[in-house]
């Protein structure tokens, strides 16, 4: 009886030692929020694309390491990353200093600045403050929501994702939306549903963001994968193709 208690536990161990130990084996999973073409987004056929789902596989292809990726919701993708549910996070991240006390970022891959995406008809919005008294619209949690924030003269509005933003102000609930410049020309120039109504008229802010991979405080062995990945493609030509393909200019 002890005998037979011994040797099975011999195997649990066992087990469970090789099941610890499968993690690089396995790979990497990042986590996105398919809500920002041409970033990421799901495509008509229901597949989600973009830039930086391009980009994971690119960096899979040339490191030889598995990359894969999860869509999920943008208010829970960073507590999502603090409690291992996946490695790293590829979704238009904007590196900040408070950012940078919870977790690790790679080398920039795209810079942005916060546009102001409005009906053509509103031209006149070509700056923070020509949206004094203005309803703004925001994705919550974004840098363009945190730069609405510095100004008390603009009235925001927060909404889970930047399409129903978008989708209110042509309804005419807002006067204007502010959000990541290649999220706006998107909508303006690769979106026949919009490009004749939309305009970016103008810039919410003068800092010009890094956008880059957020992966977990201290992973720096993923975090140099990346690294060494995204070097690769920039040396190869590879990333340029990229932003070609994406319109990311």
């Amino acid at each position: 009886m002890k005998k037979t208690f011994l040797v099975l536990l011999a195997l649990i161990c066992s087990v469970t030692l090789f099941a610890s130990g499968a993690g690089e084996d396995d790979g990497y999973t990042f986590a996105t929020n398919a809500n920002w073409p041409p970033l990421e987004y799901v495509d008509e056929n229901g597949d989600i694309v973009g830039f930086e789902i391009d980009l994971i596989k690119a960096m899979s292809e040339v490191t030889g390491v598995p990359m894969d990726y999860v869509n999920t919701s943008w208010d829970t993708i960073f507590a999502g990353l603090a409690n291992g549910q996946y490695d790293g996070i590829t979704s238009g991240v904007t590196v900040t200093e408070e950012r940078k006390q919870t977790i690790d970022f790679s080398q920039t891959i795209y810079q942005v600045t916060q546009s102001i995406l409005t009906l053509k008809e509103n031209a006149d919005l070509t700056d923070a403050r020509s949206l004094f008294g203005k309803t703004v619209g925001v994705q919550m949690g974004t840098t363009g929501h945190f730069a609405m924030e510095e100004y008390p003269e603009i009235e925001i509005k927060a909404y889970e994702d930047i399409a129903l933003a978008i989708e209110d102000m042509i309804n005419g609930n807002s006067d204007a939306v502010v959000c990541d410049s290649v999220i706006a020309s998107d909508y303006v120039l690769a979106n026949e549903n919009y490009r004749e109504m939309l305009a970016v008229t103008g810039t919410a802010s003068d800092t010009v963001e890094d956008i880059a991979i957020a992966v977990e405080k201290g992973n720096s062995e993923l975090l140099d994968l990346i690294n060494s990945a995204v070097d690769t493609l920039r040396e190869s030509g590879q990333l340029e193709e990229l932003y070609a393909k994406w319109n990311l200019i």
